[in-house]
């Protein structure tokens, strides 16, 4: 299964932990049975249209998804998904 690492918001709704194993064989389905398995974080990752919200990064190893298939992405047991919550900042 791949393991999903988690960030800091969303580790409350997974019991603390820092990182999950769930099924999937796409990015898509890796986030659909995260969000099964631990419902505090739906509609978090996942726009009602079925997009990634535009706040939350996936990477799949060291791959953004949005420049690989997005959610249509293909996962593999042995792959690390990450999950990072955009950062936005300014000048001084």
């Amino acid at each position: 299964m791949p393991e999903v690492n988690l960030p800091t918001l969303l580790r409350q709704h997974a019991g603390g932990q820092r990182s999950v194993s769930v099924e999937g064989a796409t990015i898509g389905e890796v986030l659909e049975a995260l969000q099964s398995e631990y419902p505090g974080m739906a509609g978090q990752l996942v726009t009602p249209d079925g997009e990634l919200h535009k706040f939350v990064n996936v990477y799949l190893n060291d791959d953004d998804v949005r420049y690989l298939e997005k959610l249509d992405t293909t996962v593999l047991d042995r792959d690390m998904v990450s999950i990072l919550p955009a950062v936005a900042g300014g000048g001084a």
